[in-house]
Formats: C-alpha cells, structure tokens, sequence
C-alpha cells in the first residue's frame, strides 16, 4: 500500500512506468516547496526544473504544464486496483467506498500534507480552478470505465453514464468543505456523501 508512495509498489507498473512515476514524485516534491516557499504564481518551470536538476524540456515531458505538475494525483492507480480488487458482490459506490478507506487510511502523514497543499493551492489560484474542471472529466471517464467494468456493461450505457454523474456528483458535493477548508476529512465527507446517494438521496 502506498504508505510513502513508493513507485517500486505501483500497481500493475512495469519498470520504465515505475521510473517515470519516480521522476513525476520527485518533480511534484520539488514543485511543491517551491510553491510553499515562494507562491505559486512566482515559481517559474525553469525554477522547478533546476530545484529537480532536469532540464525545462524535460520538465515538459512529464508535465505539459505548470499546472499540471499540482494535479497530477498520484493516488490514483491505488485507487484504480483498490477498486477493481474489491469483491465483485459489492455495487460500485460501496466498492469505491471500500477503496477509498483502504488507500487513505495506509497514507503517511507527509502524504496527507501534500494533498492538503494540492487543495489549498487550487482553491487560491484561478489558474488551477480552471485546469481543475478539465482533470474533473477526465476523472468521470475514467470512473465510467470502472463502473461499466464492474457491472458488465458498456461504458457508453446510458445508465453507466447517469450513474457515474451521480457519483460524481456526489463527490464534488463532498468535496466543497474541503476547498473551504483544506484541514477538513476529505475521506469521511465523501464517505458520508456516497452513503446518502446509496440510500436514495432521501432528505
């Protein structure tokens, strides 16, 4: 599990992914002091570039922007193969549920802190706003294709489709407290929001 996000435990990684999943780390490590120290709008890629002792260029090959470098998430392929390892009995938002208690409660407190910086430095800075709405939809493809997976339909399904809306829905609901307040339990109020939606959204 990904205590210290060790890229020699990625799942399903081959050595040349676990060697760019390394290189990601160490860049978004490098980033992100920088941005703490500096701000984010002062730090410049070439500063970053130098701080990781890469070339801009090959700053560019990891990351096709600076924006990029903040949210890029590299949770999710735990995420992913804790999700499709849960028993197949479960309905997709208990086995996303499941998932996400596995992968956050085995983080270190060191990982913690950078997610929580990643929070705070979208809910500060326009820039990330907007990159952030593309990632949201890539995200909700990428669950579409898991939750087809699990119920053995297409992804193109219209109710795969209308489910993983209300999932997502769901999640960003929860998601608000924690661009308010970074400091908040992330897991618990999507565990909470996910637990409503499951029970029928009855208010």
């Amino acid at each position: 599990m990904p205590r210290s996000l060790s890229p020699a435990d990625a799942p399903r990684a081959g050595l040349r992914e676990r060697k760019k999943l390394k290189t990601r780390l160490a860049i978004q490590e490098h980033a992100l002091r920088l941005f703490e120290q500096r701000g984010y709008d002062r730090t410049t890629v070439e500063q970053i570039a130098e701080a990781a002792e890469i070339s801009p260029s090959t700053f560019f090959r990891y990351f096709p922007s600076k924006e990029d470098v903040v949210l890029f998430d590299a949770l999710d392929p735990w995420l992913i193969e804790s999700f499709r390892r849960q028993p197949a009995e479960l309905t997709p938002i208990a086995a996303l549920r499941a998932a996400l208690h596995e992968v956050f409660n085995s983080l270190s407190e060191d990982v913690v802190a950078e997610q929580r910086q990643r929070a705070r430095l979208v809910l500060e800075v326009p820039a990330l706003q907007a990159a952030w709405i593309g990632d949201i939809i890539r995200t909700a493809g990428f669950l579409q294709e898991m939750i087809a997976e699990r119920v053995g339909k297409e992804p193109g399904d219209p109710r795969v489709r209308v489910y993983t809306g209300a999932v997502m829905g769901a999640i960003m609901g929860a998601m608000a407290p924690m661009f308010e307040d970074p400091e908040t339990d992330f897991v618990a109020d999507v565990d909470a929001a996910l637990d409503f939606l499951a029970e029928g959204l009855v208010l």
